[in-house]
């Protein structure tokens, strides 16, 4: 079997735990918290009828972490994308470092990064129809700089992945059987040295891409980060659409119409901790 095979399965079991673990048991959750109000929320939904007050603030809150999130993803797209891999040979290092994690990394990068664009769209153009005016951070987005490897666009950013502290717990708790709201104690680093001090998960300058191992130490950093992004966003909405007043409002989250057609996919495996 060789590797595109094995990694294209590997992918579709991802996608489909996703849609039939992960946000199956948030689903769960979710109507759960529906039906002990099932009369009110039902009473106040009405097509084309206009948010409520704390539905607009969520709704507000979720395009500000899908900007964050769209920001970090093209910062990967532009460095280790698959339209980049395939075009810019000055970034081959990283690509080959992200790779080593998992031999569809490069185009995981790239459909992450079109459905964080879709999701603001998606929410901009929804809280308009509302008559809300979308949340804008491109103020905030000025003072940081991107990577200077050739091929990047210069322009101001909203975060910075040239100096991270990861946090890797996730990794343990999702290989444990223990529960932390069973009494469990908290769920160690996979890798206490991320979690600690700054680290690069892009090469910042064209220097970071001579060094075999360093660019790979880069790469397995930005692994680690993947899971980081998506576990948390995946948490928040879980935990925001039980505080939504109007079953529209759910339906209509991102997070709910890409697990509805089968977009949203975890990552791609993340590297051992040493």
């Amino acid at each position: 079997m060789d590797k595109s095979e094995t990694g294209n399965k590997q992918g579709a079991a991802r996608r489909s735990f996703l849609k039939k673990g992960a946000l199956g048991v948030g689903a769960a959750a979710i109507g759960a918290g529906f039906l002990a109000r099932e009369s009110v929320a039902f009473a106040q939904d009405r097509e084309g009828a206009s948010l409520t007050k704390g539905d607009a603030a969520i709704l507000q809150l979720l395009l500000a972490a899908e900007i964050i999130e769209t920001d970090l993803w093209q910062q990967y797209k532009e460095l280790g994308g698959v339209e980049v891999a395939a075009s810019n040979p000055v970034v081959q290092p990283y690509v080959n470092g992200l790779v080593q994690l998992d031999g569809d990394m490069p185009q995981y990068i790239s459909d992450n990064t079109d459905d964080e664009i879709s999701h603001v769209a998606f929410l901009r153009a929804y809280l308009k129809s509302k008559g809300h005016e979308p949340i804008n951070l491109d103020k905030f987005a000025h003072n940081l700089a991107p990577s200077t490897v050739s091929g990047v666009p210069q322009t101001g950013r909203l975060t910075n992945l040239k100096q991270l502290s990861v946090d890797t717990s996730w990794w343990t708790r999702y290989r444990s059987k223990e529960n932390l709201d069973l009494g469990a104690p908290a769920f160690p680093q996979a890798v206490p040295s991320l979690n600690e001090g700054q680290h690069p998960a892009i090469p910042a300058t064209a220097a970071d891409l001579n060094d075999p191992n360093h660019i790979q130490a880069i790469a397995n950093t930005a692994g680690f980060h993947f899971g980081f992004i998506e576990q948390a966003g995946t948490s928040l909405y879980a935990t925001l659409s039980q505080r939504v007043s109007s079953p529209e409002r759910l339906k209509e989250t991102p997070a709910t119409r890409t697990a509805n057609a089968d977009e949203k996919k975890l990552p791609p495996s993340s590297p051992l901790p040493s």
